[in-house]
């Protein structure tokens, strides 16, 4: 009788040793489509897992932390912070393209973090504007000196026309993007209330939807 105890005990073992393993190896993707205080939406292999933090998904990636702008997750022992949009693929093998992926927001507009000259914005995604736009503020904010640096031109905008300073960014970066010498307007006041992401880098790079989720692809 003990003996067959311990055959049932060492062929559980052995099935435990088989099927966790290849559990862990079967994840081939990792999409972040929504995040929140102390949770976050993950797409793992193409299903959508909520996960508050703390929590495992039957996939075995562990939630550790999150809030609205990103998370932490956990997978085969690696940790990795996440950005919404973030699409980990092939065990976190590094992509050879350089892509950024971004879900709407509630409104149906597409934002994104990036730089300007190395210092932190909120882009939001603007087709219609022709070039990069930056209000006086988020401008002297990144210590740009557009008066100086700028040349004084009349714009037309969609309130009519305003003077606006047109100059030549040294380097834009949307996740992994990254773009030199890249040309923008600031307009001498608050508006537009959000850094837009027009044609001046749009333009540079490949922009592809895929139903809501909006795709940029470095060239």
């Amino acid at each position: 009788m003990n003996s067959v105890k311990t055959l049932r005990v060492r062929v559980w073992l052995l099935l435990g040793m088989l099927v966790l393993p290849l559990a862990a190896a079967a994840v081939e993707e990792i999409v972040v489509v929504a995040l929140f205080a102390d949770k976050a939406m993950l797409r793992i292999d193409g299903v959508q897992r909520l996960l508050a933090v703390g929590e495992v998904s039957p996939e075995g990636v562990a939630l550790l932390g999150a809030d609205s702008e990103q998370a932490t997750i956990e997978f085969n022992g690696e940790r990795r912070l996440l950005k919404l949009g973030t699409h980990i693929s092939s065990h976190y093998a590094a992509p050879k393209v350089k892509t950024e992926q971004i879900w709407p927001d509630s409104s149906g507009m597409y934002s994104v973090g990036g730089t300007i000259n190395g210092g932190a914005v909120r882009f939001l995604i603007d087709t219609g504007a022709n070039t990069i736009a930056l209000n006086g503020n988020d401008a002297k904010r990144l210590n740009i000196d557009y008066k100086k640096r700028g040349k004084r031109v009349v714009g037309e905008t969609a309130s009519g026309l305003e003077t606006v300073y047109l100059l030549t960014l040294d380097t834009v970066t949307v996740g992994q993007i990254k773009l030199h010498n890249v040309e923008a307007i600031v307009f001498d006041g608050p508006h537009p209330s959000s850094a837009l992401l027009g044609l001046t880098f749009l333009n540079r790079i490949d922009m592809r939807r895929d139903g809501s989720l909006l795709t940029l692809e470095q060239r």
